[in-house]
């Protein structure tokens, strides 16, 4: 084809795929992906061979759930996805939830589309710091590497050590360590009045100066059942109590 009609196609095909986005961001409320989110950070973390380290968890500043995200490809893959970001608070238990936007391209030769679930870990302060921010890029302003698989980390290579961000991703059953670089994520403004009943930023949900609505109580009990930090000797099926209390 000649240059100009294969421009024309890419962009008829990126075009596509953002309508298609703004189509899968509105099938669905803020409520419905919380509970979403936390479906699949159980589901992952009942199969701890084949799940997210638990001493990564445990480890772990904040966490970030994408339920379902997107992955259409027409000639030009995009990658589309709204989920939550979920810090602790004071280096202990988890706070509550801000909504982030997960959006991102790659170019290649991709036929058909895909729904993934996606994990991350931001593992030091500086990751963490990342979030506070209008938005970054995976691989760019944030380093980040495919997490390890299993119960503990004793096979991990230095990169992933080493990296802000680790991150998974599960489709059709199949959990794995994937590296999202040119990933981009930003605050989802709109998704966090919806939740909190009023305008608030990601700042001030993941610093701790907001109370938790009443409909993340199910995600937060679940963080820290499974990875606690004043908790930790108790009992699994006993964590979270003070959680479950509050709902």
């Amino acid at each position: 084809l000649p240059i100009d009609a294969r421009s024309l196609m890419r962009k008829f095909a990126l075009a596509l795929s953002l309508c298609s986005s703004v189509v899968l961001f509105a099938a669905d409320t803020a409520q419905e992906r919380l509970s979403d989110s936390t479906k699949v950070f159980n589901e992952i973390m009942a199969t701890p061979d084949k799940g997210v380290p638990q001493d990564l968890l445990e480890k772990a500043n904040c966490i970030i759930i994408v339920p379902g995200m997107k992955q259409a490809a027409l000639g030009i893959g995009a990658k589309f996805g709204r989920g939550y970001a979920v810090c602790r608070q004071n280096h202990g238990r988890w706070g509550g939830p801000a909504a982030i936007r997960v959006e991102g391209g790659s170019f290649g030769f991709q036929i058909g589309a895909s729904n993934t679930d996606i994990v991350m870990l931001l593992m030091n302060e500086q990751g963490m710091r990342r979030l506070l921010e209008d938005k970054f890029t995976l691989g760019g302003e944030a380093t980040v590497a495919a997490g390890p698989v299993g119960r503990q980390t004793s096979a991990s290579t230095d990169v992933q050590l080493s990296a802000e961000i680790l991150s998974w991703s599960r489709s059709k059953g199949l959990f794995a360590g994937i590296a999202l670089h040119g990933a981009t994520l930003r605050p989802d403004n709109e998704v966090n009045a919806e939740l909190y009943g009023s305008k608030i930023t990601n700042k001030e949900i993941l610093k701790g100066g907001e109370t938790a609505p009443a409909g993340s109580m199910d995600l937060i009990t679940a963080l820290n059942r499974y990875s606690p930090r004043e908790d930790k000797d108790k009992p699994l099926e006993s964590r979270g109590d003070a959680d479950r209390k509050k709902k």
